[in-house]
C-alpha cells in the first residue's frame, strides 16, 4: 500500500495508540486461591518461598486449604507470587506475609 491508503492506516493506528495510552490502566487486585492437591501421606505442606525457585529460602509452610491471594495475574515458570491470608474474606489491604508458591498446589477458591 502507498499513498492515501497507507497514510490512513498510520493515522488509525496512531489514534488507537493514543486512545489506549489515555485509558486508565486497571490494577490487578488479585484472586483468591487455596492450597490444594497436597499428599497427606507425604509432607502435606506447601513451601512459601522468598522467590520463585526451589533453591530460594523457605519462609513458612502452608497446610491444606490455606487461603491465598495472588499478586500477579499469571505465574512465572510454574511459580506464583501470593499473600497468605487469615481467611478468604480478608480485606485487600493488610500486613500479610508474601512469597512464592508452586502453582500446581493452589486451586481457585470457591466462596
Amino acid at each position: 500500500m502507498n499513498g492515501p491508503a497507507r497514510r490512513g492506516l498510520s493515522v488509525s493506528a496512531l489514534l488507537l495508540l493514543a486512545t489506549l495510552a489515555a485509558s486508565p490502566a486497571s490494577a490487578y487486585s488479585g484472586e483468591n486461591y487455596m492450597v490444594c492437591r497436597l499428599n497427606p501421606r507425604g509432607d502435606n505442606f506447601l513451601s512459601l518461598r522468598s522467590c520463585g525457585a526451589t533453591n530460594c529460602q523457605e519462609i513458612m509452610r502452608l497446610g491444606p486449604d490455606t487461603p491465598l491471594r495472588t499478586l500477579e495475574p499469571f505465574g512465572t515458570r510454574g511459580w506464583r507470587e501470593v499473600q497468605v491470608l487469615p481467611s478468604l474474606d480478608a480485606p485487600e489491604m493488610g500486613g500479610y506475609q508474601t512469597g512464592w508458591v508452586f502453582e500446581k498446589f493452589i486451586c481457585n477458591a470457591q466462596y
